[in-house]
């Protein structure tokens, strides 16, 4: 018969969340992130809380760039609720053949609209569990939502959140939900409103999935990932590059 400590030893270890960074070290890489990028926002062009919406679930599976080229056509012809309902499913897939997903996507916009319409007079909500509710809003949509119409100090956690968070041992997890609850127990307040904007900037742009840009990361120092991906200028098919040797 197994002994009892044993038994409730792996119970506690089972239910353990995954061990983040402490304060310090989050505050550090934060401090740095915010050096490299002092003002950083979504991506995405929008002019209200409406298009932000519309944008925002537009980009499931789609780059920003790609959201942007078709919305700039839609929104100059609908940019509230009632415009896209009178523009119509067609009519907002025509704009958006270009996404991934465009069909799915343009039923999901004149549905959340319509919603918009019968159950909030047309307004955006401003609660998390409110924007759940509207067609193709999830929670990382709302809390997209949240934080750049709204101001709320929430954390969104999409694909690149999710690998720089595991990647650096920022706030490891298997699943957003995880990532998130990990974020949110480590994040200094100060930095809980930026704090998405510069994760996800920095995995588009340095911590890259296929091969992260270490060489010029500003949080490398504190990054776990290894090896470290080193310089292209200074390696070779070959191995390392020998140093120059100094001119006479």
């Amino acid at each position: 018969m197994p002994d009892r400590r044993t038994v409730q030893k792996k119970k506690t270890t089972r239910a353990r969340a995954p061990r983040t960074f402490g304060r310090e070290r989050a505050t550090e890489l934060y401090d740095a992130l915010a050096q490299d990028r002092p003002d950083p926002k979504t991506e995405l062009d929008f002019t209200s809380p409406y298009t932000l919406v519309v944008a925002v679930a537009l980009s499931a599976q789609a780059t920003d760039v790609g959201v942007n080229k078709a919305t700039a056509k839609l929104f100059a012809l609908a940019d509230t609720p009632e415009k896209m309902l009178v523009l119509g499913e067609e009519g907002v897939a025509e704009h958006i053949r270009t996404i991934g997903l465009w069909r799915n996507k343009a039923k999901n916009v004149i549905a959340l609209s319509q919603m918009l319409i019968d159950r909030f007079d047309g307004v955006v909500p401003n609660t998390l569990e409110e924007l759940q509710e509207l067609p193709g809003v999830g929670r990382k949509t709302a809390n997209v939502v949240l934080n750049e119409a709204f101001g709320v100090p929430t954390i969104a956690v999409d694909t690149h959140v999710f690998r720089v968070s595991n990647r650096t041992g920022l706030a490891p997890g298997k699943t957003p939900d995880q990532v998130e609850m990990g974020l949110e127990r480590v994040t200094p307040p100060k930095f809980k409103h930026g704090a998405h904007h510069w994760l996800i900037l920095h995995g588009r742009y340095v911590c890259k999935a296929q091969t992260p840009e270490c060489w010029h990361c500003a949080i490398a120092h504190l990054c776990k990932f290894k090896p470290k991906t080193p310089d292209p200028a200074t390696v070779s098919r070959l191995g390392p590059r020998a140093k120059a040797k100094p001119r006479r």
